[in-house]
């Protein structure tokens, strides 16, 4: 199923805000990532903004992309914003490492490829 232009750019900025999460922890270990400060927070923002991005895509698109964890994805944003005092680093960390480069891969293979300008 193609995306509607509504769910397009809501994609792109899950796709740009994962690309930024994988930038942002590139070269780091468990131990550097746990004490940078500026980078946990910046790979919290983007989370927030994966899951922002993700509660306004459609029903209709999520519901024929399944593989991709949409509650998931919408739970660990409800988190970050409201259960601010629970945040695992480590979880944030797993999150980066495990989920972000898989949901990369199947949100480039669901948009369009991006023009050169």
């Amino acid at each position: 199923m193609r995306p509607e232009e509504r769910d397009l750019a809501y994609l792109w900025d899950m796709l740009q805000a994962s690309r930024d999460v994988l930038e942002f922890t590139r070269g780091q270990s468990f131990p550097q990532f746990s004490t940078d400060r500026r980078t946990r927070f910046a790979v919290e923002r983007q989370l927030l903004v994966i899951g922002e991005a993700a509660s306004h895509v459609s029903d209709t698109f999520r519901e024929a992309h399944p593989e991709i964890p949409w509650a998931s994805i919408v739970g660990q944003r409800n988190v970050l914003a409201h259960d601010y005092g629970e945040i695992l680093v480590e979880r944030i960390w797993l999150v980066t490492q495990k989920n972000i480069p898989t949901l990369v891969t199947q949100l480039s293979t669901l948009l369009p490829e991006e023009s050169g300008g």
